[in-house]
């Protein structure tokens, strides 16, 4: 069952998502905003390198430049419980921007004490796409589950407790 705007206020309420904006509550979903981190990609190494944003604006944005991936962070905070599910999707708005999402934004019952990290890429081939903190950049659609799982997130995650963008912490 997904939840409705009534439930997801309460949930806000009940500090289930923190940090959330209650004007951004739509009929069926959450509106999340970019938060003030990113990883980039740097010639000089093949790991993932921090930079702040938070300086940058809708008028004075910083720009991914064709082609360019980067990790990113929401403003929101999920502290998931154990009979709810969530999934992450682009604002259709930053879609027709040339944004893309790799769909790797599924929120597993137990999520909890973070940030929700995306995996955003500029498929434009001849223009930069502005980004800033604080702009809407995805949407939560939050479902019951129908069953409490046998285990939770919170037991077998590796992505719980993290207060910013986080690069794989999972070995291959």
């Amino acid at each position: 069952m997904i939840l409705c705007d009534t439930e997801i206020l309460a949930l806000i309420k009940r500090d289930v998502i923190c940090d959330a904006d209650l004007r951004l509550v739509n009929p069926a979903s959450l509106d999340v905003r970019l938060g003030p981190n990113l990883l980039i990609e740097s010639a000089a190494t093949p790991d993932m390198v921090p930079i702040s944003i938070k300086r940058a604006s809708q008028s004075d944005p910083y720009e991914l430049v064709p082609g360019q991936f980067v990790l990113a962070e929401t403003i929101e905070l999920f502290n998931m419980p154990d009979s709810l599910s969530a999934q992450f999707a682009l604002k259709s708005s930053r879609a027709r921007e040339g944004l893309q999402h790799m769909l790797a934004g599924w929120i597993d019952p137990g999520f909890c004490g973070s940030r929700l990290t995306l995996e955003l890429k500029n498929v434009r081939q001849l223009h930069r796409i502005p980004v800033w903190p604080g702009m809407r950049i995805g949407q939560i659609v939050f479902m019951q589950m129908k069953h409490t799982p046998v285990v939770s997130y919170r037991e077998c995650g590796h992505y719980n407790g993290l207060m910013s963008v986080s690069p794989s912490l999972v070995a291959a």
